[in-house]
């Protein structure tokens, strides 16, 4: 935790923050374990005030705010040119021809068998998402992108941290709609930076991190694991050939789709992989609609300081013992693989116990 669903809120979240301009970057003084932070905070600082965060991205399970100088729009928000980074921006909506997003199929996947209790509307136009593109011309240089990454336990919030005792950074802002832009981590394993244009393609360019999870298409998922020896489930959480997916969201999405996790990719059939990716799609767009899962430590949240939603869908997660809501017909089992817990149903999620494909 957090996820792609939980990231993605959180760009939501602190959406209203671009247009605003950084006039300072507070570290508060703490006995805590300090997040690493790079370049060095007094570098970091100079370099980010007087900015305009003219945009915000999400790549992967990281929260990245487009810098701009003075109040110079970025590339890729004008929408009459492709831009030398980005290119062309995409107002792509969530998917909507996933059953599970109408009211029947939101009662299909509650995981207490009812309708959900709430609904939540969707908090913001869609973010940005996806790996960059190369960089290419001079105009490119002059923008800087701040990239923070929740990790475990980290939040990025514009107010109403849990507490005031884990925030980490602060990036206090002139604007109109947002004061500030927090980053609180409970315990200290998050990560921020400052990037060029050019380090954010080594760092975070298609060599390094795999096509989102909700932009890519069953082929190319396909293709990218199709022919590896690992479990399935295993496999989702490889960042560079699929980004955005961690342990939870894996388990329910194998769960949806009926395969058995520790099936190796390898043994799946074109059929699996086009249900495993159409179980991606309508997990990751509910979980995104009820703004992520918080667990029973409490720790992610969101605007408001307000819990998440998407927990009472779950399926299989955490529900070691209890009948699978699916089949009724056995009992959620846990087992660990590359050392993280799964959960499944046996009955549901049958193995491929002979060496031919599914």
């Amino acid at each position: 935790m957090p996820e792609l669903p939980e990231v993605e809120t959180m760009c939501r979240c602190v959406a209203p923050a671009v247009g605003s301009r950084i006039v300072d970057l507070v570290r508060p003084k703490s006995r805590l374990q300090s997040i690493l932070i790079s370049p060095r905070i007094d570098h970091f600082r100079r370099r980010v005030v007087g900015k305009t965060i003219a945009g915000i991205r999400r790549i992967g399970k990281r929260v990245v705010l487009e810098l701009a100088d003075g109040d110079d729009a970025h590339p890729s928000l004008r929408p009459e040119c492709d831009g030398p980074f980005f290119g062309r921006p995409r107002r792509t909506p969530l998917p909507t021809n996933c059953p599970s997003l109408s009211a029947k199929g939101t009662e299909r996947l509650a995981a207490d068998g009812t309708s959900a209790h709430k609904q939540f509307e969707q908090s913001g136009p869609p973010i940005k998402a996806g790996c960059p593109v190369m960089p290419d011309g001079d105009d490119a240089a002059q923008y800087e992108y701040i990239v923070l990454e929740p990790r475990m336990t980290g939040l990025v919030l514009l107010a109403n941290p849990p507490n005031t005792s884990h925030v980490r950074l602060v990036f206090q802002l002139d604007g109109l709609r947002a004061e500030q832009i927090l980053f609180w981590d409970q315990r200290g394993l998050g990560v921020a930076r400052l990037l060029t244009h050019r380090e954010l393609w080594e760092h975070l360019g298609p060599d390094q991190i795999g096509p989102d999870a909700l932009a890519i298409t069953a082929d190319i998922l396909r293709q990218r694991l199709g022919n590896s020896r690992r479990a399935i489930k295993v496999a989702l959480l490889d960042q560079s050939a699929v980004a955005g997916i961690g342990n939870l969201y894996a388990a329910e999405i194998v769960h949806h789709a009926a395969i058995d996790p520790a099936t190796p990719c390898q043994r799946l059939r074109a059929a699996d992989w086009n249900r495993i990716h159409a179980a991606i799609q309508e997990i990751l767009t509910l979980a995104i609609r009820h703004q992520g899962s918080t667990l029973g430590d409490g720790t992610y949240r969101i605007a408001k300081n307000t819990p998440g939603d998407f927990q009472i869908f779950h399926r299989v997660y955490g529900r070691e013992g209890d009948s699978c809501l699916r089949c009724g017909n056995a009992s959620i089992v846990r087992i660990v693989q590359a050392q993280r817990s799964t959960f499944y149903c046996p009955a549901c999620q049958r193995s491929c116990r002979n060496g031919r494909k599914r």
